[in-house]
């Protein structure tokens, strides 16, 4: 009688809403819409520019990078800096960040295992769109200075991840078995495009030389496609498939005890709560 009476008040605590740990306002959603646009921009830019264009150069990368970054940036402080975040918020976040810092390693580099999908789409799911997506870029961040990751390629995966956390926490709100097949089948195909556009980030200028997987500046976007596709199938699809695996089998064994604990963490945090300071 006593072990049915404790599950009681933990089934209906499963279901009861969480409060977003960062509120996101109509500004911010519009700097998330416009990073989303740039981000689909500095992917995918080979695809719609044309070769006589100032923009297919290669001088012209690294202002783009700059661009994303910035854009990045400006996201990650007006979450960070706005009205709606409070300081147990910031803490969460710096925790999370940590984590996310500390699993990378666990998986990274080898035969795509890649443990980083995790807590940024638990995160995401019980925290908030707002909270996964600057969790996406301060993790990346934090775990690219503490693996020795930074170049030109972390641009890209900061954003890239944002916007994983950010759509896992616009899944439909669905609780029980159903919420984790979501998850797993949120996190396998997210696994496959976040890895389609970083290999896109880098193989027009990476695969050099006339080939069937090269790319080339004077085809068509069609063309282009399915040369790309048979470069991701030789160097990459093992990887892919190798993140998108160990994403799912994670999610399917520490998903349902890390959103029940994380959500009786943000019930207790009472996110919101606290009235802000007036400037």
């Amino acid at each position: 009688m006593s072990v049915r009476a404790d599950r009681r008040p933990r089934r209906a605590e499963d279901v009861t809403p969480v409060a977003p740990a960062m509120e996101l306002s109509g500004r911010a959603w519009v700097m998330v819409a416009i990073a989303a646009v740039l981000a689909v921009v500095a992917f995918c830019w080979p695809l719609f520019i044309s070769p006589e264009s100032v923009l297919s150069t290669n001088d012209l990368a690294p202002m783009l990078l700059i661009g994303v970054v910035g854009l990045v940036l400006a996201v990650v402080t007006s979450q960070i800096t706005g009205e709606h975040s409070d300081v147990k918020a910031l803490a969460l976040l710096g925790v999370m960040s940590a984590v996310v810092a500390g699993v990378r390693p666990l998986g990274a580099g080898t035969a795509g295992l890649e443990t980083v999908f995790l807590p940024i789409i638990i995160s995401g799911r019980v925290f908030g769109p707002g909270f996964g997506f600057v969790l996406g870029n301060t993790g990346l961040f934090a775990s690219a200075l503490l693996t020795g990751g930074v170049g030109p390629w972390l641009p890209y995966q900061m954003l890239a991840a944002g916007l994983v956390g950010l759509l896992s926490g616009l899944l439909p709100q669905v609780r029980g078995r159903l919420e984790i097949g979501m998850l797993m089948l949120f996190s396998g195909v997210v696994a496959f495009v976040y890895g389609w556009l970083m290999d896109f980030s880098f193989w027009p200028f990476m695969v050099g030389g006339e080939s069937q997987i090269s790319f080339d500046p004077n085809a068509g976007a069609w063309d282009n496609l399915v040369r790309f596709f048979w470069f991701n199938v030789a160097t990459s699809m093992g990887w892919n498939l190798g993140r998108a695996l160990t994403t799912i089998v994670l999610l399917l064994l520490l998903g349902p005890p890390l959103l029940r604990i994380l959500r009786r963490a943000a019930r207790r945090a009472s996110f919101g709560s606290m009235p802000s300071q007036p400037s």
